[in-house]
């Protein structure tokens, strides 16, 4: 039992990396494929898999954040109000930092940037599927996530593979005990993308509760309290102090930000603007049909949530999962990227891999080539449509 109060798997020896090993090159092998299946549909509709992995939609966002700075806006016809203050900052530093000790242009650092990322956010997510459940869910649980049908988005030059980096290995080093690790990494996911508020709820939830079971047992230390302490005051430092910069670069006070995201017509509201959304669908047919697929998948979002609370996943990854998922569907943001919002909740594929794990290997390999061959088909035909994932 951990600290948390959450079975883990029994500790086995031999390195982390060697561990990870196989899960890190499955990992690899599945984005290859994706990309080289973008690579030939981008050919036959004579288009650049480059400029559509670097140089498209968000990217060229973060792009102009590490070459000029913030500040550029674009101002459109309805009144709205595009600003790249909307983008947090620690995806375009690292390309500027890239750019500035290598010959490499500023699209390129963010694919150098995006892929290492998604290979550190593989290893995090093996190292908590594997410390909660074993190596082999470990493995399971990677491959999961390398052939989401949104996967593609790992590969380009978006903040998602960062931002599930940080993430993990924050949550990682909550269910170790270390603290201070875990504040930090909390601390610049939350400089990574706004939903760096789940990692804070995780980490400050888990401290609470460390502190709320330890009044019953004789006192910890006084250096364990205070490591705890200061992780749950450096966990919202980085989203914090971007916020309140935006509101005093803005004028606007500290909800400046809100007012930016407005901009761009993205909001929190329980999610009545999605519902509205779903229930337009069946107004016609065939649109209906994708009405009721986007039904199907609420719910089985939903369904995976609650078997990873009857698996009794430990306190941080409920909490985490719960307000990406919350934050992804409750948001009045544009609706075609919600699958790629709910990329970072990793936690919500522990109960499949569980499955999987527990199949032959044989037959789990079969069942996951499969899919991550439709998910490369996928993403290719996604990136080569004419709207951002």
């Amino acid at each position: 039992m951990t600290d948390l109060e959450t079975p883990v798997a029994p500790p086995r020896a031999g390195p982390a990396w060697r561990r990870a090993a196989p899960a890190l090159l499955g990992y690899a092998a599945v984005r290859a494929l994706g990309l080289v299946t973008l690579a030939v549909w981008s050919a036959a509709r004579d288009k650049s898999p480059h400029q559509l992995l670097s140089a498209r939609w968000d990217s060229l966002w973060y792009t102009r954040v590490a070459e000029l700075g913030y500040g550029y806006e674009v101002r459109l016809p309805n009144g709205d109000v595009h600003s790249n203050l909307a983008f947090f900052p620690l995806l375009p530093w690292l390309e500027r930092a890239f750019a500035a000790v290598t010959p490499l242009s500023y699209a390129d650092a963010g694919l150098l940037v995006s892929a290492l990322a998604s290979l550190a956010a593989a290893w995090g997510i093996f190292a908590v599927a594997d410390h909660v459940y074993g190596s082999r869910a470990g493995i399971c649980a990677v491959l999961l996530w390398a052939v989401l049908p949104v996967g593609i988005v790992q590969s380009m030059a978006y903040s998602e593979s960062l931002f599930t980096a940080l993430a993990a290995w924050s949550l990682y080093a909550v269910l170790t005990g270390r603290w201070l690790t875990a504040g930090l990494l909390a601390s610049l996911a939350g400089l990574t993308r706004p939903v760096g508020a789940a990692v804070v709820a995780a980490v400050w939830v888990a401290a609470i509760a460390s502190f709320v079971r330890e009044r019953s047992v004789p006192a910890p230390t006084g250096v364990r309290i205070w490591r705890r302490a200061l992780a749950m005051l450096l966990a919202p430092l980085g989203a914090a102090g971007y916020v309140l910069w935006v509101g005093r670069h803005t004028g606007k006070g500290p909800l400046g930000y809100l007012d930016v995201q407005a901009g761009w017509r993205n909001g929190f509201d329980g999610g009545y603007a999605f519902a509205r959304f779903v229930a337009d669908k069946f107004t016609s047919f065939p649109s209906a049909l994708a009405g009721l697929a986007l039904i199907i998948g609420v719910g089985l979002l939903v369904w995976l949530y609650v078997i990873c609370v009857r698996q009794r996943q430990p306190l941080p990854l409920l909490v985490y999962a719960g307000v990406v998922t919350a934050l992804a569907l409750c948001a009045s943001s544009y609706f075609g990227s919600k699958p790629r919002l709910l990329l970072p909740a990793f936690p919500l594929l522990l109960p499949p891999a569980l499955a999987l794990a527990g199949l032959r290997t044989s037959r789990s390999a079969w069942v996951l080539g499969g899919v991550a061959v439709a998910s490369a088909v996928y993403g290719a035909f996604w990136l080569n449509g004419s709207g951002p994932p």
